[in-house]
């Protein structure tokens, strides 16, 4: 079987929970390959996901691996399922690799959350409001490279408007609705977008206020993604160095507090409608 130098997020992260497998189990490589009946070449080439396994080869390394874990024995198996290139890989030369795996992740989590401080999360920006921030990137991006990343982040919005969307439970700070970013021409109908996303049935929007104070953490935009099961979560964070992904148990476990305890200072959705309301109203 040939490799895959581009190997998917998906097809990573199967081969990195199957070694997470291995290693708990306490066997080599070498040992797994006689197991499956290769050679270590290939169970090194499955676990950095540049070789693709079938879901009957998951269950067999997973009796071997004596896992117990039947729902998570599934889940994995049934990462292995998918034939056809994502809509992300059009900008696989275009795009960092870390924002292709965002999309995938989005594409096939079972539910989001997200918060941000002083920006607004990508999936509720209107075209105007997002083609704004790009602009204001660092480092600097050229006009065509902005209209690249803006036409991704706009498919990328999909999740939460296909039939099928993915429930989005996302905390702003109220510091974000007053930046004012592109003026009153971008920031009323930026506005009114949220409180119209506010009141779609997947999506649960609420305000951190002013009043509440502070809050916990650095402040970075956040994207929690969660897969079929707790183990297949990921953090997606946004930081001035880069973008971050983490997946281990401890840190999924951190992000998850943080996220609570962000809620617990929000308004409600009913009161974050009211404050938006108010808001839109001062942009008319």
């Amino acid at each position: 079987m040939a490799t895959n130098s581009t190997p998917t997020a998906r097809r990573r992260r199967l081969g990195a929970e199957l070694r997470k497998l291995r290693e708990r189990a306490g066997i080599t490589a070498t040992e797994a390959a006689v197991l499956l009946g290769g050679n270590q070449a290939r169970i090194s080439n499955i676990e950095a996901g540049r070789y693709g396994v079938s879901a009957d080869r998951v269950r067999a390394l997973s009796r071997h691996y004596a896992c117990t874990d039947r729902r998570l024995v599934e889940a994995l198996a049934a990462m292995t399922g998918e034939r056809r290139s994502g809509w992300w890989e059009e900008y696989r030369d275009d795009l960092p690799g870390n924002l292709l795996d965002l999309a995938e992740l989005e594409h096939h989590g079972t539910a989001l959350r997200a918060a941000t401080t002083c920006t607004l999360p990508d999936l509720l920006q209107t075209v105007d409001h997002a083609r704004e921030a790009l602009a204001r990137g660092v480092p600097e991006l050229s006009p065509p490279e902005i209209e690249r990343r803006l036409s991704f982040r706009i498919r990328r919005q999909d999740v939460v408007f296909r039939t099928e969307a993915v429930p989005y439970r996302v905390v702003i700070h109220e510091a974000a609705l007053h930046m004012g970013l592109g003026g009153s021409r971008v920031a009323g109908p930026q506005l009114r977008h949220l409180l119209a996303m506010s009141e779609r049935e997947a999506i649960s929007l609420r305000v951190i206020p002013f009043a509440s104070g502070g809050q916990p953490g650095a402040g970075q935009p956040i994207t929690y993604v969660q897969g079929s099961v707790a183990q297949l979560d990921t953090v997606h964070l946004e930081q001035a160095h880069g973008l971050a992904q983490l997946d281990t148990d401890a840190l999924l476990r951190t992000y998850r507090q943080l996220l609570d305890r962000l809620e617990l200072l929000a308004l409600d959705v009913r009161a974050t409608r009211e404050l938006l309301r108010s808001l839109v109203a001062t942009h008319a």
